[in-house]
């Protein structure tokens, strides 16, 4: 009987989805509180609750669920906390999304944004669930590194195409056909990461062990940091032809931190910090758009900056926004966040820092750090050194992101053209980040599966 008991308990062990049932329980918080935010911006703008509450209210609902019983079945060892994080942000995003289009409705506006990211929210999540189903191993990636390298280079560099890029807002960093376009950079975040964590796993030894020793410091020799100058190179390529700073310095710091991540060697990171600061200062120098940029930074009020076409005036009605909001906010549509341009998209963190305040702001900066902090986790448990360095960069590529955009908004860096992960309007970014949301899920549930697991159970 106990020799039975002591056989049959790891099966049981494994067969109970124990992660799965927590998620459900935050999944239940998380759609609860869309639908607080959903009810309290409506009774706040409209005054009353309508049928259209439950139109954005049920199809992210549906899909996270959907997701959740699909990880039930395919990936039940899944971490058990992305999955919500990235519904709450999510769906905090729409409701601010949809706060904003009633504004725009009662300022006689035309331009609607709310149903698109709620079909764009739909197609991403389908897009996560189909990572999960039809992907049962991660691993399959190393066998197409420079395929993702080539894939990578070719969505960063396609809107400098003649005929489908685009330039909106100063920016060339979408292509267009017809009446749609998308930013390809969002999905090239994806496909370099996985080069980059490829190509190191193969590298490591002779980045970290090869070279002569100066100063009691071991520098590379000019070989290793061969893929260094030409990331290098590509970065500021990217800064030239399509003038944004933020994806420059994304892809740059990527490959920084994960080469650090493969060989412990702080010289990587000296040496590449001082590279792009470099590359930075001589283009601030050369082009008048980057240093346009960094003006409007150090003086946003100034009159000349602020009046200027392109100049610091949605920068300075974000800071006012944010101002305005103070320590706990005027509450979900009872602020003027319209006022401040592309508010649903480049800057909704400076919306919901006025309708949310600084406490609603730090509970959404503790979000993404639960987020990162969990994919972080997922890497450093991992036994295996491809899925170690693929989980940190696509976590820490979403949390250089929100400190790149984060500080824009609140002037800790100059302002660039990337967006709020999983919060903004956009249908690019929203699709790249829930597959980074897939991959995760997908990573995390091999740490713990197979004769490991039960060999840790026994």
């Amino acid at each position: 009987m106990t020799d039975t008991a002591s056989i049959s308990l790891p099966k049981i062990v494994r067969v109970i989805p124990r992660n799965r049932n927590i998620e459900f329980l935050l999944l239940l918080f998380a759609v609860g509180l869309y639908a607080f935010e959903l009810a309290q911006i409506q009774l706040s703008v409209l005054e009353i609750l309508t049928p259209e509450l439950l139109m954005y209210w049920v199809p992210p609902t549906l899909f996270a669920f959907a997701i959740h019983f699909i990880l039930r079945r395919r990936a039940s060892e899944a971490d058990p906390m992305i999955l919500p994080i990235a519904v709450v942000l999510n769906t905090l995003g729409l409701s601010m999304i949809y706060r904003l289009d009633l504004g725009t409705i009662a300022n006689a506006g035309t331009e609607l944004f709310g149903v698109k990211q709620i079909v764009w929210t739909m197609i991403a999540m389908a897009v996560a669930a189909i990572v999960i189903i039809y992907v049962p191993s991660h691993l399959f990636l190393r066998r197409y590194v420079y395929v993702s390298m080539v894939i990578g280079i070719a969505l960063l560099l396609a809107p400098s195409l003649p005929f489908i890029g685009r330039s909106i807002n100063g920016a060339r960093l979408w292509i267009g056909i017809g009446p749609f376009t998308f930013q390809p950079g969002e999905l090239a975040k994806i496909a370099l990461t996985v080069f980059f964590a490829g190509y190191l796993v193969t590298r490591r030894e002779s980045l970290a062990l090869t070279g002569r020793k100066i100063l009691g410091m071991r520098i590379p020799r000019a070989r290793e940091l061969g893929p260094i100058l030409v990331i290098w190179a590509a970065s500021l390529l990217v800064l030239i032809l399509q003038r944004d700073l933020g994806t420059s310095l994304l892809y740059f710091g990527l490959f920084i931190v994960l080469v650090y991540v493969a060989t412990g060697r702080a010289i990587y990171v000296v040496v590449g910090l001082t590279m792009f600061l470099t590359g930075a200062l001589v283009a601030s120098r050369l082009m008048g758009y980057v240093s346009g940029r960094i003006d409007s930074w150090l003086n946003p009020f100034d009159s000349k900056n602020y009046d200027a076409v392109g100049g610091s005036y949605q920068l300075a009605q974000g800071i006012f926004g944010m101002a305005h909001g103070n320590l706990l906010g005027t509450g979900l549509g009872g602020g003027i966040p319209h006022l401040v341009p592309l508010a649903e998209s480049d800057f909704i963190i400076a919306s919901l820092g006025e309708e949310l305040g600084l406490v609603g702001m730090f509970a959404i900066l503790i979000m993404y750090l639960l987020f990162v902090s969990r994919g972080m986790r997922i890497g450093f448990n991992h036994p295996d050194d491809f899925s170690k360095l693929l989980a940190t960069g696509l976590s820490f590529v979403i949390a250089l992101q929100c400190f790149i955009v984060i500080g824009g908004v609140t002037r800790v860096v100059p302002l660039t053209g990337l967006t709020t992960p999983l919060l903004a309007a956009g249908g690019s970014s929203l699709l790249a980040n829930w597959i980074i949301v897939g991959v995760l899920l997908r990573i995390s549930d091999s740490i713990g599966s197979g004769d490991k697991y039960v060999a840790e159970v026994k």
